[in-house]
């Protein structure tokens, strides 16, 4: 049975590297490639390559992106859950620049389709899953229905808020454990749920006091790991939980990578502190943070989202690191 239970969409990527991203009214050349991704499924491939036994819950149409969708999770060894809707597979559009930056255009087909009911089958024996992992490239109340599902079986529920522009009110921040924002999501979550104005830009900057306050604002009774690109993350744990940590907030430096493409490296954090957190629960919460960052720094190195992402166990992928 699965030991990670992802909630989440698959898309289709299409992808475009050019040497600058486009600007309004620009044509311009560049080399194609297509493959799969999805916040869900790309952190679904992370968490069953860096060790977790797990299980993939998504709606697919009836298309060649499904059959892509299946050929990959079974040659990874992932528990596929899929409801067939009448939607097209999801697909993205991608443009990557030769900094490795990226911009993102998601139609999102049959991932809009997931509802709660199949999300509630794919749980169905969430009493045996350590960790259920969301993110909000699906249906609101199919999001909602995982977390529950997992707090009420005694597992983990972790909440990848993310894309940004997706607006989530308090009641769907007190069904997560653990909150996992990058910065541009954090600076969305602080204006939204806390009425302070910061600039995402402006996030790694702030001094730790502040960033552990915000954090407390955000998720009183959790933990939030706000992950900061090359200036590493910042994690803030409640007072009574600091999970095996001996400080309540602190930092986490960037792992070094020679990054060719960032697509996905945010999925390749969450899905590898997923599998961390579930393989070895009796370690410092700090040790599975910098497992993800190693993990993720080493998903940057090769192009693409979902096939980029390391065949790594977490014995491997021991490293230096200080919090």
């Amino acid at each position: 049975m699965a030991r990670v239970l992802v909630v989440g969409s698959f898309n289709v990527d299409h992808v475009w590297r050019v040497a600058s991203l486009p600007a309004p009214g620009a044509t311009l050349s560049g080399n194609y490639a297509s493959g799969p991704g999805g916040k869900g499924f790309n952190q679904a491939v992370a968490a069953r390559r860096a060790g977790a036994d797990t299980r993939f819950a998504c709606a697919l149409g009836e298309d060649v992106g499904a059959q892509l969708a299946r050929t990959l999770c079974a040659a990874d060894g992932i528990d596929l859950h899929a409801a067939v809707v009448a939607d097209p597979t999801g697909t993205a559009g991608i443009y990557v620049d030769a900094q490795g930056r990226n911009c993102i255009v998601i139609g999102a087909g049959a991932n809009a389709a997931l509802a709660p009911e199949h999300v509630a089958g794919a749980l169905g024996d969430a009493a045996a899953a350590d960790l259920v992992l969301a993110q909000l490239e699906s249906p609101l109340d199919a999001v909602a229905r995982a977390l529950d599902a997992a707090r009420a079986a005694g597992a983990t529920a972790m909440l990848n808020p993310a894309p940004a522009n997706v607006a989530i009110d308090e009641t769907m921040l007190v069904r997560a454990d653990i909150l996992t924002p990058n910065e541009t999501e954090f600076a969305a979550l602080v204006g939204r749920h806390v009425g302070e104005r910061i600039d995402a830009d402006a996030v790694a900057s702030l001094d730790q006091p502040r960033l552990h306050a915000l954090c407390r604002e955000l998720l009183p009774h959790g933990s939030v790991i706000v992950t900061l690109g090359a200036s590493g993350c910042f994690v803030s744990h409640a007072e009574s939980m600091p999970r095996g940590d001996s400080a309540p907030c602190y930092r986490v430096s960037a792992e070094p990578a020679q990054a060719i493409d960032t697509t996905g490296a945010g999925d390749a954090f969450n899905g590898a502190l997923a599998a961390s957190l579930v393989q070895h629960p009796d370690r410092a919460f700090v040790e599975h943070v910098r497992f993800a960052s190693r993990y993720a720094a080493r998903s940057t190195e090769q192009a693409g989202a979902a096939l980029a992402m390391p065949y790594l166990s977490t014995q491997e992928m021991a490293g230096q690191g200080d919090a």
